[in-house]
C-alpha cells in the first residue's frame, strides 16, 4: 500500500531536507557552505543587486551571518568546489554535477528545443566563433567586453554585442566556462580544462543516467515532491522525467506516497524522516530553492508568491524585491527590502503579514532583519510605513527590542 503523509509532515520533511530546523553554526565556514550546497544540489544566480545578489542569500537563510568571500572562493577561486552553468536557471552547483549537465550542452550545440537560436548563431558565425575561442585560448581568461571582435551591442538578445553572444553560446555549449566574476558581476570566460580541471576527465554519463542522477539529487533536496516539482528543480523535460522517476522508484531510490491535500502523486526520499517540529527564522530570497517553484510553494505553505520585479510599480502588491519570512513551519510575512549602501541602512520599503502570522512574527522578523543588516555591513534597519505589518515592525525596530 502507498503510505499517506499528512500535509504537516510533508512540510516538515521538505523544510528539513532544505536545511531548515537545525541550529545555525556560531561561525559558518567553508565546510558549512559546502554541506549546504551539497544538500541543495544547485543555487540560482541572479544579477539583481538591490539587496544582495541572490546566490548569497540561501546560505544566509540557513547558516546566518557568514563571510561572503568564502562563497566567492568556492565558486570562482583557484581551489573552487563549485561550477557555474544553466542548471535550474543560471546556477552554481557542486563540481560533480557539471558532467551530469553535458547532455544539455550537447542540446545547445545541436539547437534542440529552447537552444535553437544558439545553434543558429554558432552556424551563421562559425568563423567569428572560432576567432573568439582562439583569442581566449591564446590570451587566457577574458570578458566579452575585452573581445575586440564583431559589432557592438545593438538590440536583439538583450542588446548583447556579437562578442557577448559568441561567448555565451560557447558557454552554453560547454566549450567555455566561467573563470571568475568581476565586481560588476561581469563574467570572465576561460576553457573548461583550465578551470574545471577536477572534473574535466570525468566520463560523460548517458542522458538517462544523467537524468536519474539529477532527479535523485532533486528528490533528496526536496524530501517529498511531485513529478512536476522534480522536473522543475533542474528544468528537465516531461518524457525524460517520467521515465527516470519510474526507474528511481523501481530502484527504491524514491518511494511513492500520497500527501493529504495534494492532488498529485508524490515521491518521498526514504532516508528523510519527518521531524516532530521545525524551528526556524529565515528571510527567503525570491529565488530560494524552497520557494522558486510557485506551484509547490502555494501547495506547501498556502501562500502565493509572485515575483514583481517586472511588474509596473503601480501594479505591485508587495513591492519590488520581496522576501518571504519563514517562521518555523509557515510563511508569516513578506518584506520589500533594499540595501541603502550610501546611508548604511537596510530599508524595509513595505511589510505585509500573511494569514499564519502570530504575536511573535514582528519580533522574530525584526531580529532577522537586524542580523541581515549586520551581515551586509549596514548600520541598522529602517522601516517605511507601508503594509499592514509596518507599524508593529517599525516600533520594535526603533525600540531595539
Amino acid at each position: 500500500m502507498v503510505e499517506t503523509l499528512s500535509a504537516k509532515d510533508a512540510r516538515r520533511i521538505a523544510l528539513a531536507a532544505q536545511g531548515f530546523g537545525r541550529p545555525r553554526p556560531a561561525a559558518p565556514g567553508r565546510r558549512h557552505l559546502l554541506s549546504t550546497i551539497e544538500a541543495l544540489g544547485v543555487v540560482q544566480i541572479d544579477s539583481v543587486n538591490v539587496l544582495s545578489r541572490s546566490h548569497y542569500l540561501p546560505f544566509f537563510s540557513r547558516l546566518g551571518s557568514y563571510d561572503r568571500t568564502l562563497l566567492d572562493d568556492l565558486a570562482w577561486g583557484k581551489k573552487r568546489a563549485l561550477a557555474e552553468y544553466w542548471a535550474h536557471e543560471a546556477s552554481l552547483t557542486p563540481l560533480w554535477i557539471h558532467p551530469q549537465l553535458r547532455w544539455r550542452m550537447e542540446d545547445a550545440a545541436q539547437g534542440v528545443g529552447v537552444w535553437k537560436n544558439v545553434s543558429a548563431f554558432l552556424h551563421s558565425h562559425a568563423d567569428f566563433i572560432e576567432q573568439a575561442l582562439a583569442a581566449i585560448t591564446e590570451r587566457g581568461p577574458m570578458a566579452a567586453s575585452e573581445l575586440e571582435l564583431g559589432a557592438k551591442g545593438a538590440g536583439g538578445w538583450w542588446g548583447w554585442s556579437e562578442g557577448k553572444r559568441a561567448m555565451e553560446c560557447l558557454f552554453w555549449t560547454g566549450r567555455l566556462t566561467t573563470a571568475t566574476r568581476r565586481g560588476s558581476f561581469e563574467r570572465v570566460y576561460d576553457l573548461p580544462d583550465r578551470v574545471l580541471w577536477a572534473v574535466s576527465e570525468t566520463p560523460t554519463p548517458d542522458r538517462g543516467e544523467a537524468h536519474r542522477s539529477l532527479l535523485a539529487t532533486a528528490g533528496k533536496a526536496m524530501g517529498v515532491s511531485t513529478e512536476r516539482d522534480l522536473r522543475d528543480y533542474f528544468r528537465l523535460g516531461v518524457a525524460d522525467t517520467r521515465k527516470a522517476v519510474a526507474e528511481l522508484v523501481e530502484e527504491t531510490i524514491l518511494t511513492p506516497v500520497k500527501v493529504e491535500g495534494w492532488d498529485q502523486p508524490a515521491y518521498l526520499w526514504p532516508y528523510m524522516p519527518a521531524p516532530r517540529r521545525v524551528k526556524a527564522s529565515a528571510l527567503l530570497s525570491p529565488f530560494d530553492n524552497l520557494i522558486w517553484f510557485r506551484e509547490r510553494t502555494e501547495r506547501m505553505f498556502g501562500v502565493r508568491v509572485r515575483l514583481e520585479i517586472y511588474t509596473p510599480a503601480h501594479k505591485r502588491t508587495h513591492g519590488y524585491y520581496v522576501l518571504p519570512f519563514l517562521q518555523d513551519e509557515a510563511i508569516t510575512a513578506r518584506v520589500d527590502l533594499k540595501a541603502d549602501r550610501k546611508a548604511g541602512k537596510l530599508l524595509v520599503l513595505a511589510a505585509h503579514a500573511e494569514p499564519d502570522a502570530n504575536g511573535e512574527t514582528a519580533n522574530r522578523l525584526a531580529g532577522e532583519l537586524a542580523l541581515m543588516a549586520s551581515w551586509l555591513g549596514l548600520s541598522g534597519v529602517e522601516v517605511r510605513p507601508t503594509g499592514d505589518l509596518a507599524l508593529d515592525l517599525g516600533s520594535i525596530v526603533r525600540s531595539g527590542t
